[in-house]
């Protein structure tokens, strides 16, 4: 099975030593995407609502440079400093996914890079011919 570095420029650049996603066969597996802005690199806002589009549309950005989409998500995890945040996050995350959505995880977070609010990381089957 080969592996691929799938990366956008329409998406932030790695602020570590990690890959925007990584293809293995017809799995994309897709790192955390936190809500900086691709130009500047800096956070968008600094509320939820911005900053959880920015991320949504960091990952498409990056889905899209592997020649697919949201609707190729199988998995999702989502990363929030405040569960407070959660009912908004759900909120414009279900502008983005439509059913049947991805499997998901929420999990609660004492701090994320850049003093983020919301980071979201997923898996995507890219090709369905396996």
């Amino acid at each position: 099975m080969s592996l691929s570095i799938v990366s956008s420029d329409l998406a932030p650049a790695a602020i570590g030593p990690y890959s925007q996603a990584v293809r293995v066969g017809s799995f994309l597996f897709l790192s955390g995407q936190i809500p900086l802005d691709p130009v500047t690199m800096e956070l968008v806002s600094p509320d939820i609502e911005p900053q959880t589009r920015r991320v949504l549309e960091n990952l498409k950005a990056v889905l899209a440079a592997a020649g697919s989409n949201l609707s190729a998500v199988t998995k999702t995890t989502i990363y929030l400093t405040s569960l407070e945040d959660f009912a908004a996050v759900n909120r414009i995350y279900s502008e983005y996914f439509q059913a049947p959505y991805p499997a998901r995880a929420t999990v609660g977070v004492r701090e994320l890079p850049r003093g983020a609010r919301v980071e979201i990381d997923g898996i995507a089957v890219i090709d369905t011919s396996f």
